[in-house]
């Protein structure tokens, strides 16, 4: 009789929470939108003082606590930043439930809300990969989101604390190395060894202003900044000055859009698949389209492999790569030695690219190519095995045989920089023939740092509509090569700047490892029984 009789209790309190309850809540808010509409013009006034009255002077001395959502973020919705994790950090099918659950998300009240999605988003995650993705991943889309005018305050302060309901570990990597956040106080998740339970610890989801008065003690702040909620407002009247971070204001105005120019610290590198916010209705969009993108994605490689070069050209504009090509091949002056094309490297495709907009077989170098893609390359490729001399002996030979691509950068950057670029292949020719290359994508980027990289070119094709724009410019001038006296280093670096302002790109010392040990933790080293790959 005990287990029918807890049975029957488990089917009530299911029934009444999720159901009844929730059914309610969601009447409730239909009635108060509706009411809200409709008595919009007898808005009481805000409480509190608008931040675009804040006053930046003289704040060099102040402690600032606020918010993460709807404060330093333009937005309050969470969701499209627990996809990105489901996403990137779980896989294709934690991503798939967690949109599913959306109909059921709206209903439930914020803390429940909070907790089921925390549930389906960490259950079973590693506890370092996340942390990672909260360096790597996120601050991409959380830069892009970031509201200036707050921004602006939290800067003009010395002492910034951030007060936050979302899982610390989503924020602060972000908050500390891109906004100098001295503290942020969020909910703490549960886990068993390394790995996360996908529920909160014994303290539950963080309370704000408990948590500021357990911080500062019967000190008050000198600055809060909140939304218009009654939880903000209880939360920066603790506080000597308090400001309202208005919705609208904040989610429409073009002054609250963070520019490029002004970000705190440049975006150089960035990982992940995703190149939009997954909010619930783009994400649904995305499921929509993956399996029409997987089948395109293969048509365009058959395409590339099986057809010849100018009829693949054609095709493939006809499916949707948008290949332009600006500029031509200079004019062979001798038959001894090949030219040697020098990209700045955008994708795994830059060589396949080229060779397809000149409609000629090329040879490309690469330090690392997976079997997939040495399989399904139209062009041929040869890996290098970062030796100097084996390197350079390698290159030469190939020059001889015919034409030869080279990357200097030795790995892909997205973002509208270009990495310093190795001198080796300065030493090695004459007839150098620089090719800026840049490339757009709508909904999956086509390079990873920490995934699987025989899938770049797949994820790349997947794109409803990817974009790859070359220019080829002059023929370097012989008093600018080392066989005009100059230094290897001096011809890298020169052609680095011209392919920079061919692009509108900023030229950086940054190199591959510098780009592995911020997104990968290692330095891009991958040991084989065989050899050493460097990826």
């Amino acid at each position: 009789m005990v287990f029918p009789t807890v049975l029957l209790r488990l089917v009530d309190w299911v029934l009444y929470q999720l159901l009844a309850n929730s059914c309610y809540r969601a009447a409730r808010k239909m009635r108060n939108y509706g009411f809200l509409r409709n008595k919009s013009s007898q808005q009481q006034p805000p409480l509190f003082p608008s931040l675009t009255k804040f006053d930046l002077q003289n704040r060099g001395s102040d402690t600032l606590v606020c918010d993460f959502q709807g404060v330093l973020l333009r937005t309050q919705s969470f969701f499209p930043y627990f996809m990105l994790v489901a996403f990137e950090g779980g896989s294709i099918f934690r991503a798939f439930l967690l949109l599913l659950s959306c109909p059921f998300l709206w209903v439930l009240d914020y803390e429940l809300k909070l907790r089921a999605m925390i549930f389906i988003t960490f259950c079973g995650l590693r506890v370092e990969g996340i942390e990672s993705m909260g360096r790597a991943v996120l601050p991409k889309f959380y830069l892009e989101n970031l509201n200036r005018h707050a921004y602006e305050v939290l800067a003009s302060t010395s002492s910034r604390l951030v007060f936050t309901s979302v899982p610390r570990v989503m924020v602060e990597g972000f908050l500390k190395e891109y906004l100098s956040v001295d503290g942020v106080i969020g909910t703490e998740l549960h886990s068993f060894g390394t790995y996360f339970t996908g529920f909160v610890s014994g303290s539950g989801l963080l309370v704000k202003h408990r948590a500021l008065k357990e911080y500062f003690g019967d000190k008050k702040p000198d600055i809060g900044l909140g939304t218009s909620s009654l939880h903000d407002h209880l939360f920066i009247s603790q506080c000597k000055e308090a400001y309202e971070v208005n919705k609208e204001d904040s989610k429409n105005s073009p002054t609250s859009v963070m520019p490029r120019e002004k970000y705190p610290k440049p975006l150089i590198f960035h990982d992940g698949r995703l190149a939009f916010l997954p909010t619930p209705l783009a994400t649904f969009y995305m499921f929509l389209w993956l399996p029409l993108g997987i089948i395109l994605a293969i048509f365009r490689i058959f395409v590339g492999i099986i057809l010849p070069y100018k009829v693949a050209h054609s095709v493939g504009n006809w499916s949707g790569v948008d290949l332009r090509l600006k500029g031509c091949s200079p004019s062979r002056s001798h038959d001894k030695k090949g030219f040697l094309y020098v990209c700045n490297h955008r994708t795994l495709l830059d060589p396949v690219f080229l060779s397809a907009s000149l409609g000629k077989p090329l040879t490309a170098v690469t330090y690392s190519l997976s079997k997939m893609s040495e399989l399904i390359a139209p062009i041929k490729t040869v890996s290098l095995t970062r030796d100097r001399k084996k390197d350079g002996e390698t290159m030469q030979r190939l020059l001889s045989e015919g034409d030869l691509v080279v990357c200097p950068e030795g790995t892909t950057c997205r973002e509208p920089y270009l990495l310093r670029f190795s001198s080796l292949f300065a030493e090695l020719a004459d007839d150098i023939v620089p090719v800026a290359i840049n490339t757009h994508v709508s909904m999956f980027y086509g390079t990873t740092a920490s995934g699987l990289k025989c899938l770049d070119p797949i994820f790349f094709l997947m794109n409803p509509r990817p974009s790859c724009h070359l220019q080829i410019l002059e023929k370097l001038p012989k008093e600018l090569t080392c066989a005009g006296g100059r230094s290897s280093f001096e011809v890298a670096n020169y052609i680095q700047r011209q392919l920079a302002d061919t692009l509108g790109f900023e030229c950086t010392d940054l190199t591959r490892k510098d780009k592995y040990m911020m997104l990968a933790g290692n330095e891009g080293i991958v040991h084989d029984k065989k050899r050493k790959i460097i990826t």
